[in-house]
């Protein structure tokens, strides 16, 4: 039955979701020890299936998913689209998780336009987060902005399947048939387009071990191996054909993608935060972090985002350590002191939007255990921040924010404070029901801990 039920969380349908999530909730009254104990872990990076998760998971899907792993905080994050933001939320009060949801997108810095940050081979090109939405519902600025990155978008993808089926003949497909198909609300991403052409081999090709030896230009032996693990196959087809290097490559111009100012405008005046995205601190653009990092919070970021099974080669697999893992360590943990020192919280997870990537970071390994605390705090700051905003309209964006705590530090330290004090569900909503906007910061706090 819980099988069923977790299948059906994935469905299409709204409905469908919403009615599961109601029944394996009804199943956790009735068996308290289906679920375990709360853990001092957090994934607040979760793609959906609004952009592209690995293992095909909704935002309830996820919520549920938080229960199981026991996560004290979880996220929702989407590539160039809010859709998923409601159902993540409610289904967030409904189940008693503590949850923030964020969108990832990819920006243009003409201050780095010669150097990589944290998109590979694409100088100047930046993968950047807006987090803390609490509502998929934005003003014109935001609308508009978006529009236009879904418009760039549409056009980049259909020019990379163009590109794909005259490489790839005799297989070709549909982008309108075979792509938009595979997200419920048509936000296509490069994921979904190389999972309609591995599909389509299978369904057309009969010798594939040949074909795709043919068309990756590697000898069978190779391909074969790779074969064998879906996620490392799917890797190496994105990475041979479509990423820098491949034949339906699109390398991106200025015009490309939206300026930091812009994207910050549509998060800020929405009422979310900017927030930089660190890759793994080896580039030439992240290896003069200070430099970028003061260039970027002087345009509006305050928080940080880390994807530690990406900042360390081979956490996944907990490999013994090597001079690479090592540098990439210290890398990370150089990282995580600047963001200390700009006063930019850690906003962390594991995606799940590329096969092979794992639920839960493990924050006890040896790598991240000394960076555990600073994780889970960064946590409770954007959930501080969402409860406040969602029903008092008090969070980091807002007038009263800026009357009371005017500086990042000021700003960290009070919605930490909220966040951990909020207890999730119905209670910490009927709790800060009996709380004004017009409190002070300090009796805010109080309130929280006293109701």
């Amino acid at each position: 039955m819980i099988t069923r039920l977790e299948n059906q969380l994935n469905d299409f349908d709204l409905n469908v979701r919403k009615k599961a999530l109601h029944e394996l909730l009804t199943l956790t009254q009735k068996r308290p020890n289906l679920l375990p104990p709360q853990a001092n872990l957090v994934n607040m990076h979760c793609h959906s299936f609004f952009s592209f998760n690995s293992y095909g998971f909704s935002p309830s899907a996820l919520v549920w998913l938080a229960l199981r792993k026991g996560l004290k905080v979880a996220g929702i994050v989407d590539f160039d689209t809010l859709d998923g933001i409601e159902e993540f939320l409610e289904g967030c009060d409904l189940t008693e998780v503590h949850g923030s949801a964020a969108m990832e997108t990819r920006i243009y810095i003409p201050e780095f336009s010669t150097r990589v940050t944290n998109s590979p081979g694409e100088p100047g090109i930046s993968y950047h987060m807006g987090i803390g939405f609490t509502s998929q519902s934005i003003n014109q600025i935001g609308k508009d902005i978006m529009a236009k990155m879904r418009q760039r978008a549409d056009a980049r993808n259909r020019d990379i399947v163009g590109r794909l089926n005259a490489y790839l003949d005799p297989v070709a497909i549909d982008y309108d048939h075979d792509v938009i198909p595979l997200t419920p609300a048509g936000n296509v991403t490069e994921r979904h387009i190389l999972v309609a052409y591995l599909d389509a081999v299978k369904r057309h090709i009969k010798q594939t071990l040949e074909y795709w030896s043919n068309k990756l230009d590697l000898d069978k032996e190779t391909v074969s191996a790779s074969m064998a693990d879906t996620a490392k196959f799917s890797d190496l087809v994105r990475r041979k054909l479509i990423k820098r290097g491949g034949v339906a490559y699109i390398q991106p111009s200025p015009e490309t993608f939206p300026t930091a100012e812009e994207f910050h405008e549509m998060v800020q005046t929405n009422g979310a935060l900017p927030t930089i995205c660190y890759l793994d601190g080896s580039t030439d653009g992240e290896l003069c972090m200070e430099e970028l990092l003061e260039l970027l919070t002087g345009k509006g970021v305050v928080a940080m985002n880390m994807i530690p099974n990406l900042a360390i080669p081979e956490l996944q697999e907990n490999p013994d350590n090597s001079s690479l893992r090592q540098y990439r360590c210290d890398l990370l943990y150089r990282t995580a002191r600047l963001a200390e020192e700009f006063d930019l919280p850690l906003h962390i997870g594991t995606e799940m939007n590329s096969f092979g990537q794992r639920q839960v970071d493990d924050l006890y390994s040896p790598e991240l255990s000394q960076l555990r605390e600073q994780f889970i705090q960064g946590a409770f700051f954007i959930y501080g921040h969402t409860r406040l905003q969602r029903e008092l309209g008090i969070g980091y964006q807002s007038e009263w924010a800026k009357a009371y705590l005017p500086t990042r530090a000021m700003r960290n330290q009070f919605y930490i404070q909220a966040g951990m004090a909020i207890t999730p569900g119905q209670d910490g909503i009927n709790k800060l029901k009996k709380l004004q906007p017009s409190m002070n910061p300090v009796d805010i706090v109080k309130g929280l801990k006293d109701n």
